[in-house]
């Protein structure tokens, strides 16, 4: 199904007929078919919606960079355009940062009654030393490769230097995106923890780089109601690797079952 949301084109499903209604809230880089073992778990006993981020599945590219609080908006204006006035949310990486800023506005026009972060994105580390060098070099040689001259000799060199130094995502998006993930890693989101209002369960896998699980143990700290599990042998994509459990886990959660 397609919905316009801020001039974008929003891929998304709507599966189950559950009592309580549930928002899958996407990873960076990925889309609805990710999210498969998720979706057919949860909509045995409740209403799924999941919808594909701009720039990713089926949902049409923004015309200029997002930050944070632009996705917190087109989730909200999702909520409100699906009638929804109480719901549930399963987040996952980026998806987990989100709601987490989404939950510090006060103006919300409907209740989330629980949320689920798996492998939440979102608290910014103190960078070593080395990372540091590198970043400074970084910046001297985009300042360098940004000049006119430069740009006319070899008009390419500056998205080439860029390409080449940052990580897969990055390499792998367009201007606009990887302009929007540089917005949205350099967000902290520490202070929304507290004004998280909904019980909260954080579930991260014990090996993920991307999001350690000290991440998801310390939030689970500062959030009032919050709990924390750690998935043995797993990474980032803990509901792929072991989805047996992790839906045990998020059933008995929303179901107390």
């Amino acid at each position: 199904m397609n919905i316009k949301i801020n001039d974008l084109d929003i891929n998304y499903i709507k599966e189950g007929n559950g009592p309580q209604s549930i928002l899958i809230l996407e990873g960076w880089g990925t889309s609805i078919n990710v999210y498969k073992p998720l979706i057919d778990s949860l909509k045995t006993y409740s209403t799924v919606y999941c919808f594909d981020m701009p720039g990713f599945g089926e949902t049409t590219e923004p015309k200029s960079s997002l930050n944070l609080d632009d996705y917190v908006d087109i989730v909200i204006k999702f909520i409100e355009k699906q009638k929804l006035k109480e719901l549930s949310l399963v987040c996952h990486s980026n998806g987990g940062r989100i709601a987490i800023k989404m939950m510090a506005r006060d103006d919300l026009k409907f209740k989330v009654n629980k949320i689920v972060i798996i492998g939440g994105a979102g608290i910014i580390h103190k960078k070593s030393f080395k990372v540091r060098t590198k970043i400074k070099f970084y910046k001297i040689g985009k300042k360098i490769l940004s000049s006119r001259i430069i740009s006319k000799i070899a008009p390419n060199s500056l998205e080439n230097f860029k390409r080449k130094r940052g990580s897969a995502d990055y390499q792998n998006s367009t201007p606009v995106m990887r302009e929007t993930m540089v917005k949205l890693i350099n967000t902290n989101i520490e202070d929304c923890l507290a004004k998280v209002n909904a019980p909260t369960l954080l579930i991260y896998g014990e090996n993920d780089t991307a999001t350690p699980a000290k991440d998801g143990e310390y939030m689970s700290k500062i959030i009032p109601d919050a709990g924390f599990v750690k998935v043995a042998g797993c990474g980032h994509y803990v509901y792929l690797e072991n989805p047996g459990y992790v839906n045990l886990v998020i059933k008995t959660f929303f179901t107390n079952k």
